[in-house]
């Protein structure tokens, strides 16, 4: 441990710049607001040179909390505009479909054929064969109702 004592802010860009090639290197955008932190810890030790490393790492996770909260903050009232906003979100993508039950509902619950996969239904009883419209999403079940 005594190496952490003779941390400089180089060490930190160093760090900033590796963090920042990993999320290159990576799906997500997670590490990019480490990287922004740990630049941040770099400058301030270039200004106060005479930072512990425990002062040292506790800045970086305050800094790594905040630009974190920060990002998710302002993504959360300005999403980011896509031509594919279900993609990941793959039984959205059916909301509106009228589809054909393949097994009847019965007491709420029953599935549906959709393309090649079999999917759980929750909505009012009925039989097999009937027509349904998908309302609703809940994880990987559909809430539907007659049509």
């Amino acid at each position: 441990m005594s190496w952490l004592e003779h941390v400089d802010y180089w060490h930190w860009l160093v760090l900033a710049v590796a963090l920042v090639v990993l999320e290159i290197v990576s799906p997500g955008v997670f590490f990019l607001w480490l990287g922004l932190a740990a630049l941040g810890v770099g400058a301030i030790l270039w200004w106060m040179p005479d930072l512990v490393w425990q002062t040292q790492l506790v800045i970086f996770a305050v800094l790594s909390v905040l630009s974190i909260g920060l990002v998710r903050l302002v993504l959360r009232h300005r999403p980011i505009a896509t031509d594919e906003p279900t993609l990941n979100r793959r039984g959205e993508q059916y909301l509106g479909r009228v589809l054909t039950l393949g097994e009847p509902i019965e007491n709420g619950v029953g599935r549906v054929r959709v393309d090649d996969t079999l999917w759980r239904v929750k909505g009012p009883d009925a039989p097999a064969g009937s027509r349904v419209r998908v309302v609703g999403v809940d994880g990987t079940v559909f809430r539907v109702e007659l049509v």
